[in-house]
């Protein structure tokens, strides 16, 4: 079987796109994490599908693969590039500037602008409202909300301020990122107990009231050189802490990304996307399906 796919990436947050609109393709989680295996498959941080959407409000559906073959319910990054991949595809109108895309996080409206070629240049995402609701997240905790509540681990007791942007979120406060324990304490904290789907773990330091830098632990994949909901969390996460207003820059290693959270309703995402190359491979098809 000759398979079709897209290598694209959101601030070096890099997936694999492969165009899946007869839903033909049920991946095994070890066929997901073989193409984004770096030494011996295509390489990648996640692999998405494109699919048509199975509800009235949404054009397309994202299903997103962690690197570890889990299925996430959603990727800020990963909507941005898929948002591309249906402009510069011509998968959207020529006149297009926006786009409803399903995902197992909900539906997500997308703006977009053009570059002269047509393709598209940047996306603005509504990401929704964060959920801070403990078990809603999903998390251990009880009370009406998870804000520097301690977690012990067996390199120390971390206080976390929990989010859910479609996926969970811990976010903890470092005065800086360069020494922050993300590759030793940032498992200890994605596979705790406390978290029963696991999740996502971000260390953030304030540079000011308009500036955050930040790295990610990803849920099912490590270290990454961006993540969108990350950034989105965080933004949340430090307007409650009144480090900031409600509109911040993040900076991750792969780059800036502009995050807005509207008083008492959505966080609004907006940064770019990049195609990379395309290509085929060939896979045996009972690997997979």
């Amino acid at each position: 079987m000759r398979l079709e796919f897209t290598k694209m990436h959101g601030l070096g947050n890099d997936f694999i796109m492969i165009e899946d609109l007869d839903e033909s393709l049920d991946l095994a989680p070890e066929a997901v994490a073989y193409f984004c295996d770096r030494n011996f498959g295509i390489g990648g941080d996640g692999l998405i599908l494109v699919r048509p959407a199975t509800v009235p409000d949404a054009e397309y559906f994202m299903l997103y693969h962690n690197a570890d073959g889990t299925t996430a319910e959603m990727c800020g990054n990963g909507v941005r590039c898929f948002a591309k991949f249906l402009v510069d595809r011509q998968l959207l109108p020529a006149d297009a500037t926006s786009v409803r895309v399903q995902t197992l996080g909900g539906v997500k409206p997308i703006t977009f602008t053009r570059a002269p070629d047509s393709t598209m240049a940047e996306a603005t995402v509504d990401m929704g409202e964060p959920i801070l609701d403990p078990a809603a997240i999903p998390t251990g905790f009880t009370g009406e909300s998870v804000y520097q509540c301690p977690v012990e681990t067996e390199l120390g007791t971390y206080p976390v301020t929990a989010v859910s942007m479609g996926n969970p979120h811990a976010v903890i406060w470092v005065d800086d990122v360069e020494t922050a324990p993300v590759t030793t304490v940032g498992p200890l904290i994605e596979t705790h107990e406390l978290f029963p789907a696991r999740t996502n773990v971000e260390f953030a330091q304030v540079v000011d009231d308009t500036h955050i830098r930040l790295r990610v632990w990803e849920r099912g994949v490590g270290e990454t050189l961006a993540c969108g909901t990350g950034a989105c969390a965080t933004v949340v996460a430090a307007t409650l802490a009144c480090h900031i207003g409600r509109e911040a820059i993040v900076e991750l290693p792969g780059g800036e990304l502009s995050i807005r959270w509207d008083a008492g309703g959505s966080v609004f995402m907006t940064g770019p996307a990049v195609e990379v190359f395309r290509g085929f491979v060939e896979i045996e098809e009972e690997n997979g399906s």
